[in-house]
């Protein structure tokens, strides 16, 4: 998709927008003070981030109000990547920053959390750095020290913001999963990072229904034996078990909070891959890096601020979580919901928004499609006027996508696709409250963020198709995997087809206007005739199809030199896939693609597999496809409903034999 292919914005943001956007403020400011350019709006300040990039992360510590315990010596000892080193000598403490606005609103609240019932409770930011006080001193009570690790098996209820920054108070190392993991799957993480404490459930409630857990809690004690404290949260009302600790008891008490002042490359959270070919890999960030990749998504990119209501659909498995837990920096009120996301009907989050006054809104892109479908109206059936912005990740949000949210959810909408990954907990590309929205296309590249589209060769594109690389280093890239000694499963993840170069597995379009599109992982990728394709395109012109509920295609290469590619598809409700909607899949695709992304075999499926977190399994099933053994192509614990790779796996079999 090329620039000319939209020819005029679906939004435009107007002069008032404009001028009072944070990220106008503070391009001012930093022309002022350090040299950015104070005219060219937004592609002259991108320029300058990346150009200048130590003037700019230095003017953005300041603008922030970052609070170094001691200073730093400079902003990047060392530029090269993998092993770039920010703001040597400097310390700080995320946990402190996250509680700033409990000093001067101690009364509003700081979270808002909302469970299926849609009832409100609201933690107050008085009473959030009271609890983490009181948790953090029994962290301490209990030994924990910098560098610990602390689990956390827990949903998105206030209780797990207030363990995670605890946790970062006392120096620990925060790590968590959502109560819907399997024991299997949790324990593939937490046995590789050992940690010393362990806060759990006793259940959850998912799709109007009581989940125990407390038959996975005694297994995950069992099998995790460096933990030397269990603290246990009654979510269902159960007695808590034998030997653990009650969350009441320990945050009964009123105790300020100490903030351990840590390095800045100190570590802060490890997250995981999805693990579909082996054991996830455990990918720590650091403190500093995270707060200042946090304070530009939040404050400069997503416009937040003490006055907004924050908003994203999420699990504490899912790295959104972490970055919804980080509106905290910026004052922001943040919404925790714990529930399914389509119950007791599709259209549950938009009331979610309107009883919490959510002011930002972020969700799937399969949720927005699934909302199409279900033909769900949030604006005619809620009151949605506090809503600024509507953002979507997880996957590219297609064309249609862009067309609903400004049909149903409204004309004047700021809509935000955004783009990134666990791996640096952050968006490659993503928001800008002064730049136009075009249908189909993420608004540019982000502050601090060299982004480029490259060929095999190195040579950068633009309005081509081309691999997703970042030239220069950001803070929250990861200091290191666990487990990882010399460093070489880490430089094997992002540095091994460019060197020097982060390579992080997409494929993408920089447009001449420097708006960005995602068109799907590169490492499944399609290659017909010499062509590459991405799977979203497909998905994209197939799933419009009302008898589509999803898709998955996979292209194979042949040992015969041939190629293979079919569409698995899975139908909704009543529909049938016979010869005549075969017919009309394929000529959907040749008239909004080409003939060239037309299957060679459509087949119907009960399911599209994906991983806990939500993404399609292609790489996994092309290895099942290939022939490859289940067992060594992926990893049943990763995998949302592990009984779907049988299909694929004889199919597999069949091919090869």
């Amino acid at each position: 998709m090329t620039s000319a292919a939209n020819p005029t914005p679906l939004w435009q943001p107007d002069p008032h927008r404009i001028a009072t956007a944070r990220i106008t403020r503070f391009q001012a400011w930093a022309a002022d003070h350090h040299g950015a350019p104070a005219e060219g709006g937004y592609p002259a300040l991108h320029r300058w981030s990346v150009d200048e990039l130590e003037s700019f992360w230095r003017a953005l510590a300041e603008w922030s109000d970052v609070r170094f315990a001691t200073p730093y010596e400079t902003v990047l000892a060392d530029p090269a990547m993998p092993g770039a080193r920010w703001f040597p000598g400097a310390t700080l403490n995320y946990a402190e920053h996250a509680l700033r606005a409990a000093d001067e609103r101690p009364a509003d609240p700081a979270l808002l959390y909302v469970d299926e019932t849609q009832e409100q409770t609201p933690v107050s930011w008085a009473e959030l750095r009271r609890q983490v006080g009181a948790v953090a001193a029994e962290l301490r009570a209990i030994g924990v020290r910098p560098g610990d690790r602390v689990s956390g098996y827990l949903p998105n209820i206030p209780q797990a913001v207030t363990a995670l920054l605890a946790t970062a108070a006392v120096g620990g190392v925060w790590t968590s999963c959502a109560p819907d993991f399997g024991a299997r799957s949790v324990l593939d993480r937490f046995q590789q990072v050992e940690p010393v404490v362990l806060f759990t459930v006793d259940g959850y409630r998912y799709g109007g229904k009581e989940h125990d857990r407390t038959d996975t809690v005694a297994e995950l004690r069992g099998e995790l034996p460096t933990v030397r404290a269990v603290i246990n949260i009654p979510l269902l009302g159960k007695d808590t078990p034998e030997g653990a600790l009650n969350w009441s008891d320990i945050t009964a008490n009123t105790v300020e909070p100490l903030f351990e002042q840590v390095p800045f490359d100190h570590p802060l959270w490890i997250l995981y891959s999805s693990g579909t070919t082996g054991l996830p890999k455990a990918i720590v960030h650091s403190q500093g890096g995270i707060l200042l990749e946090h304070l530009k998504q939040l404050a400069l990119h997503c416009d937040l601020g003490p006055e907004d209501r924050f908003f994203w659909y999420t699990s504490t498995g899912w790295m959104m979580w972490n970055f919804l837990v980080s509106g905290l920096l910026t004052g922001t009120t943040v919404v925790l919901y714990d529930g399914s996301p389509g119950y007791p009907e599709t259209g549950a989050q938009w009331g979610i928004a309107e009883r919490t006054g959510a002011t930002f809104f972020g969700t799937s892109a399969a949720y927005v499609m699934a909302c199409g479908k279900a033909e769900v109206h949030p604006a005619r059936d809620h009151d949605l006027s506090r809503i600024a912005c509507v953002a979507t990740t997880g996957s590219p949000l297609p064309p249609d996508g862009f067309r609903w949210i400004r049909d149903e959810v409204g004309h004047g909408i700021w809509i935000a696709s955004v783009s990134g990954g666990t791996d640096v907990c952050s968006c490659f590309a993503g928001a800008v409250p002064t730049l136009p929205v075009y249908i189909g296309e993420i608004q540019a590249p982000c502050l601090g963020t060299d982004l480029q589209s490259w060929d095999p060769h190195g040579k950068p594109l633009i309005g081509e198709v081309g691999e997703l690389v970042v030239t220069k280093a950001m803070p929250s890239m990861p200091i290191r995997f666990w487990n990882d000694p010399d460093g070489s499963r880490y430089r094997d993840s992002y540095f091994e087809m460019f060197p020097g170069v982060w390579r992080h597995g997409d494929w993408i379009t920089i447009t001449e206007r420097g708006s960005v599109v995602i068109h799907g992982r590169s490492d499944s990728t399609l290659n017909r005739q010499g062509v590459r394709m991405g799977s979203a395109d497909i998905y994209e012109a197939v799933e419009r199809l009302p008898e589509i509920r999803e898709s998955l295609v996979i292209g194979l290469e042949e040992p015969n030199g041939g190629y293979w590619m079919p569409l698995f598809v899975h139908l909704a409700d009543g529909a049938t896939l016979d010869a005549a909607l075969c017919d009309r899949i394929k000529r959907t695709i040749r008239e909004e693609l080409s003939p060239r992304h037309i299957p060679d075999e459509i087949i119907e499926i009960p399911a599209v597999p994906h991983t806990l977190t939500g993404k399609r399994l292609e790489v996994p099933v092309k290895r099942l496809l290939q022939g490859i053994a289940l067992a060594k192509a992926v990893n049943p614990g990763s995998v949302d409903n592990a009984e779907l790779l049988s299909f694929y796996a004889e199919l597999g079999r069949t091919r090869k034999a």
